[in-house]
């Protein structure tokens, strides 16, 4: 019975250790992510040159805090309207110019 017992507790041993990985490889990093990502929706003011997830790049012209879209001015004369989850990056000033 002894041996059968030990081998029970390897097999928790071994269930944790593979908890742990789990958490802190794949869980962990993840809700960082997701975390931030929230935090630059959240920020996302008029003025700012953005990036979007299918690679437009434009200043916000409108942002309406009861909405989840944002207009972007893609040029003087081009806006476009998308939804403010898919902007990726706020880029630094005048990265439009140097383009």
């Amino acid at each position: 019975m002894d041996a059968q017992q030990g081998g029970g507790m390897q097999m928790i041993f071994i269930l944790v250790i593979f908890a742990l990985i789990f958490y802190f490889m794949i869980y962990r990093p993840q809700a960082k992510r997701t975390k931030d990502h929230r935090n630059l929706m959240a920020s996302l003011a008029k003025g700012e040159e953005v990036l979007t997830s299918g690679g437009l790049i434009g200043k916000i012209s409108k942002v309406s805090a009861e909405s989840d879209y944002i207009v972007i001015a893609l040029n003087d004369s081009t806006e476009v309207t998308i939804k403010r989850d898919f902007v990726v990056a706020v880029l630094p000033k005048g990265s439009l110019k140097s383009l």
